[in-house]
This record gives structure tokens, C-alpha cells and sequence, in this order.
């Protein structure tokens, strides 16, 4: 199969651990995965995380570039939110990312639909140890690592969302989507049934996925 693009891959884990997802799946597509790692929040607080997958997607966005090809990221959950601001910020500044796709992401700590799932998590919320204290609406590292305030540069995006997922709203995509449609980005967004952490490989959200690679991609 002919190389489609390079895709830094970002895993999820609540910005503390590893999720076993590798965005393997993803190599279907005609892609060359590369994983990529960050801090987790036991060693450093946001926004070293954002310089992390910044300093990760050099080297595979060079061999992009020297192959004639898109550079492309992707993550699951917290690593779907890196993926969101790696592609919205640019690795070097806005606009050198090529395109985003982001499955189940945590999006905003202070919207209401997240403050309404944590009793649900047992109290647990893995942005206070991301942003070393509780969000807040006044605090600006909140506001920076909020993908919502960095819209703008028209990278194209991807977000797929179970509808019944109970560690992240669907309801955070599904507002993404609108600010981003408003900032002029082209979005592909799929709320499915499912949970957490769904297979990339299932029939419906790799048929989406392909949909937005065709959509986005040269040739």
C-alpha cells in the first residue's frame, strides 16, 4: 500500500498512564505510526505535556515533509486532547500540522457535562493533577489547555465519541464540533454507541476514519 502520510500516535490514560491503544489500526489507512510519549502528571503539570508531543513530532513531521506526504495526529482520550492541541498550536507555530484525529477526548474541565460525570467517577478528575490544582474559569493555564481557545487555523479534525461513555462525555465532542465548524476547520464527527476506549478497527469508526482520510488526504 502506497504511504498515505505520517501519523504521530498519542495514547490516552488520563494524562497519568498508558492506554493500551497503539493506533495500529490506523496503518489500514495507508499511514506510518509513530508512537509518540509525554510527561505523565506524576512528573511535570501542564504545559509540558503540549511541549512533549511538540518535541516528538518533529523527527516524523521532517520525514513527512522529505517524503512529499501529510503529517497527520492522532490519540485516544488524553492523548486525543494533546492530539487536538499539537494540531491546533502546530509544532512549530499554526498551520504545520496537516491533520487531527481525535477519539473520545476530554475537552473541558469546566463545562457542565463534565462537572456533571463526576460523581460517576467517584469524585476522580485527572485535570486537577494536569493542571496541579482545580480548574478555573479566571486561571489561565486552565484556559490554555482548553482546545477551544487555540481555534482557528483550519486543520481539518476528526472526532468519534461513544455515546454512552461514562469516563468522558460524548457531549464534549459534540461541542467541539460546533466551535470548531464555527472557526471555519473541516470536521468529521461520529457519536456511536459504545463506551471508552472502542475498538479503531470496528466497522463503523474505521469507516469514518476513511471517510475523513479521503476527505483530507492528496490522491
Amino acid at each position: 500500500m502506497t504511504e498515505r502520510g505520517i501519523v504521530l500516535w498519542l495514547p490516552g490514560g488520563g494524562w497519568r498512564g498508558w492506554s493500551d491503544e497503539d493506533g495500529s489500526a490506523l496503518a489500514e489507512h495507508g499511514l506510518t505510526v509513530v508512537q509518540g510519549r509525554y510527561r505523565l502528571t506524576d512528573e511535570a503539570q501542564w504545559p509540558a505535556q503540549l511541549a512533549d508531543v511538540r518535541a516528538a513530532a518533529r523527527e516524523p513531521q521532517a520525514r513527512a515533509r522529505a517524503a512529499g506526504v501529510p503529517f497527520l495526529v492522532a490519540g485516544d482520550s488524553a492523548g486525543g486532547h494533546l492530539a487536538l492541541q499539537l494540531g491546533l498550536r502546530g509544532v512549530a507555530g499554526a498551520g504545520d500540522v496537516d491533520a487531527v484525529l481525535a477519539y473520545w477526548p476530554p475537552v473541558d474541565p469546566l463545562a457542565e457535562d463534565w462537572l456533571r460525570a463526576l460523581p460517576g467517577r467517584g469524585g476522580d478528575n485527572p485535570w486537577v493533577p494536569l493542571l496541579g490544582h482545580p480548574a478555573a474559569a479566571d486561571d489561565p493555564t486552565t484556559v490554555d489547555a482548553i482546545p477551544t481557545t487555540h481555534l482557528g487555523n483550519q486543520v481539518p479534525v476528526l472526532l468519534v465519541h461513544g455515546a454512552q461513555d461514562e469516563a468522558v462525555p460524548a457531549s464534549q465532542s459534540v461541542t467541539l464540533t460546533s466551535a470548531l465548524l464555527r472557526a471555519g476547520h473541516p470536521v468529521h464527527a461520529l457519536v456511536t454507541h459504545g463506551g471508552h476506549a472502542l475498538p479503531l478497527d470496528r466497522p463503523d469508526i474505521r469507516a469514518v476514519t476513511a471517510a475523513f482520510l479521503d476527505a483530507c488526504l492528496p490522491g
